[in-house]
């Protein structure tokens, strides 16, 4: 039996896909999570060929000379570029090189819970041009809760809370199905914005997106912290047109965040008040479950403890929560039929 599966392995190529607005993540079946790339890519304007895609591309943003431009394809957890997401979806689809070329793969990709038809069918219509020879959706917030390895199948309450690049997703799952669910288009790329907006601000000092990333990850924060962070930060003086260099501190940047905080709070708030009384007790036990990248903002979990009075656990690895979760629906076919939309 374990050299068919080898074997049945080598020849699969089914994928689960974590197609986000900030990184793009590839599992396949019986090799675990083989592309962790940005979902970037580099085209030339004047032919459209592509240039460079993931990391490449990212490294590019903001570098690129007028006849390349480095393009986002999707945002807020939607494609807004068809033929550039469908593009970089066939270029990972083939870095993949799962088992015998010949086969088309079998694709799973996750999808916030209240994007519209439209948009689904833009998906499914993006891996099926990139060689799919099927197509099952599953909300990100059920691949999330499946790759945390929470007992979805059990008649009990369980809320996890995905806090991505483009899309907040929060759903109460019992009995293989989401109870109630929510999406707000306000997650991390929300927050490199604010950060951008208020040092634009206040120092009148423009800032790239990679440059507010990083100061979100080194010294960002949603609750205060034990110690003061401080980091040099450098942008272009609007009063000048000249580059600059300035010191700004974690609560500087925490007060820069604090609108889009405030909303992913009210959004949490809102799904907990729509929930029934049975299933509102089993969080009360069990709490929040936080996956995505957004959940490793410098004590996000500590903020949403404070704000709901229930427990808040982080997932042992955020980012790849979903993909993983999409991954063992891949192994679990009676699964896939109750919690995947098939096309």
């Amino acid at each position: 039996m374990g050299v068919f599966s080898k074997f049945y392995n080598f020849f699969s190529s089914d994928l689960a896909i974590d197609l986000g607005t900030a990184n793009t993540l590839i599992y396949a079946k019986g090799r675990g999570i083989i592309i962790r790339e940005p979902s970037i890519v580099a085209i030339e304007q004047k032919t459209g060929k592509i240039q460079a895609v993931g990391r490449e591309a990212k490294a590019m943003m903001g570098k690129t000379p007028t006849n390349i431009t480095a393009i986002r394809p999707m945002k807020d957890g939607v494609i807004a570029d068809f033929e550039i997401t469908e593009k970089m979806l066939e270029y990972f689809i083939k870095k993949t090189k799962t088992g015998s070329q010949f086969l088309k793969p079998r694709i799973v990709i996750g999808i916030p819970s209240e994007i519209t038809q439209v948009e689904r069918r833009a998906v499914k219509d993006a891996a099926l041009r990139a060689r799919a020879s099927e197509v099952f959706l599953i909300e990100q917030t059920m691949a999330a809760a499946i790759g945390a390895e929470l007992p979805i199948t059990e008649p009990g309450g369980n809320m996890i809370v995905d806090i991505g690049g483009g899309t907040t997703d929060m759903a109460v799952i019992s009995l293989s199905g989401i109870v109630i669910s929510k999406s707000i288009r306000t997650a991390s790329d929300e927050m490199d914005e604010a950060i951008i907006n208020y040092i634009k601000k206040k120092y009148n000092l423009l800032l790239g997106t990679r440059t507010a990333e990083q100061i979100k990850i080194q010294i960002g924060s949603a609750y205060p912290l034990d110690e003061n962070l401080e980091m040099e930060i450098k942008g272009r003086d609007l009063a000048h047109g000249i580059p600059k260099t300035i010191p700004v501190n974690d609560n500087e940047i925490r007060e820069s965040l604090e609108g889009v905080i405030q909303n992913i709070v009210e959004a949490i708030r809102s799904t907990l008040e729509k929930t029934p009384p049975e299933l509102s007790a089993d969080i009360v036990d069990r709490g929040i479950i936080l996956s995505g990248g957004g959940s490793l903002l410098k004590n996000m979990d500590k903020r949403l403890r404070e704000e709901t009075l229930l427990p808040v656990f982080i997932t042992e690895d955020p980012l790849t929560s979903v993909v993983l979760g999409a991954g063992k629906i891949l192994d679990n076919i009676e699964l896939l039929k109750k919690v995947g939309q098939k096309y």
